[in-house]
């Protein structure tokens, strides 16, 4: 826990360093964001559509609703935008008896999204100022989550989408967390490598119950801040992506916000981190430079016997 007066300093260097970043946003060459035009162009409402066409047929089997979501900016600013930023906007379908029940689109309200659209912001504890969440949206503990990596607690949607709230895991939650944790078929947990862009020195093994509560959270130490997007697992050890992106104070102070760059001078490597150890018991792996953004892992089957 940081002292008062560690906590006034820091404050005060993020104070300075945020007048200079929007400073410098300012000069930044005036352009139109690839991101906000074409198939990228925002959706500028909420729709409710009943009873939707279907074009073939639907498994009367196939029972349920699927979920969907990304940035969907209200007001975003051209110059700086970057397809990974902006307000979150959820999308789904209701599917039953082989029909399409409904289809809604919902921004999710945090305190900036909610004032753009001159609403009140979801409700909730919020981590930090920034409360943006806008990558994907996992069912854990049997409850839909919005989710979003290095920043936000997870948003818990309802049913039907119309209420969301802030929601660490039923307060279990201390730290950031993904956009793409993976569920164990065997356990019904789920697995993620958490990273926070304010913390540079180390990223956290993050294991959520089946119930919907963290029972794990373990530290591991790196360098110079790395992002990393998603993580795997196998029968015994958590894989840590330990790769060349990492956070730019450069790119923070010329205006620019998405602070993540390419760092040559940053050790590509892969951890294997013992799934009920610490973080002292990793084994880390070099590999050529690279960046992974997704994982695809094979389904886990019962040893027979």
């Amino acid at each position: 826990m940081p002292s008062p007066v560690q906590s006034a300093v820091r404050a005060a260097i993020e104070a300075v360093v945020e007048f200079v970043a929007a400073y410098n946003r300012r000069r930044l060459p005036k352009a139109e964001s690839p991101y906000l035009v074409g198939i990228h162009t925002p959706m500028q409402s909420e729709l409710t559509l009943q009873d939707l066409a279907v074009a073939g047929s639907i498994p009367a089997g196939l029972r349920g609703r699927y979920l969907k979501m990304g940035a969907n900016p209200v007001s975003p600013d051209p110059t700086a935008h970057h397809w990974f930023l902006g307000d979150g906007m959820v999308h789904g379908i209701a599917i039953r008896d082989g029909r399409v029940l409904w289809y809604r689109n919902r921004w999710i309200l945090s305190r900036l999204a909610g004032a753009a659209l001159g609403r009140a912001a979801a409700p909730g504890p919020r981590r930090g100022r920034n409360d943006t969440v806008n990558t994907n949206v996992a069912d854990i503990g049997g409850r839909a989550f919005a989710l979003v990596e290095a920043g936000s607690f997870p948003v818990e949607l309802s049913d039907t989408l119309e209420d969301q709230c802030y929601n660490p895991f039923d307060g279990t939650l201390d730290g950031s967390f993904t956009g793409h944790p993976h569920r164990d078929p065997l356990t019904g947990e789920h697995h993620a490598i958490a990273y926070d862009g304010s913390v540079w020195d180390a990223v956290r093994h993050v294991v959520v119950s089946a119930a919907g509560k963290v029972v794990r959270d373990v530290p591991v130490a790196v360098r110079h801040g790395p992002c990393i997007h998603d993580c795997a697992f196998t029968a015994r050890f958590a894989v840590v992506l330990d790769l060349p992106v990492t956070f730019s104070m450069r790119a923070v102070l010329d205006g620019h916000l998405f602070p993540f760059r390419w760092n040559p001078a940053h050790r590509a490597r892969v951890g294997l981190l013992p799934r009920h150890g610490d973080g002292a018991g990793i084994v880390w792996c070099d590999v050529e430079p690279c960046f992974v953004f997704h994982v695809a892992m094979p389904l886990m089957a019962k040893t027979v016997r």
